[in-house]
């Protein structure tokens, strides 16, 4: 049987693709592939970094503010200065950091209104 090998990309429909994926890339570092995408490669992950598939319930609370029935989750080094920088660019934290044992998140409602949720991931034996 053939499997999976990982997520091949996030794709969603937005009032305007060129200046959302601008913002991204001014407040959140993205390095655009063309003026509406991204590219992330493996090779630049660290120890932890992982994908995840997560289905959530028709009624789950869990991508509240936002009205979207989907949410975007980016990995990143430091969850509070992300918050503070992309807070200082417009967009609107959403709920209080929120540290797991595997991982510290955070929230905040892009410029279209998209939950995004931070995450920096705890690798067994890292950053405890």
């Amino acid at each position: 049987m053939e499997k999976v090998r990982g997520v091949g990309g996030l794709f969603f429909k937005c009032k305007e693709p060129e200046k959302l994926a601008t913002w991204y890339k001014e407040n959140l570092g993205f390095e655009l592939a063309a003026p509406f995408c991204a590219a992330f490669t493996p090779g630049n992950h660290k120890v932890g970094d992982q994908t995840i598939w997560g289905a959530f319930s028709a009624d789950t609370t869990y991508f509240e503010p936002s009205k979207q029935d989907f949410m975007f989750n980016f990995i990143v080094d430091d969850v509070e200065a992300m918050l503070s920088q992309v807070e200082a660019a417009g967009a609107k934290r959403a709920g209080d950091i929120v540290k797991e044992e595997y991982g510290v998140f955070g929230w905040f409602l892009d410029p279209e209104g998209f939950k995004v949720e931070l995450w920096h991931p705890i690798a067994e034996g890292i950053d405890k």
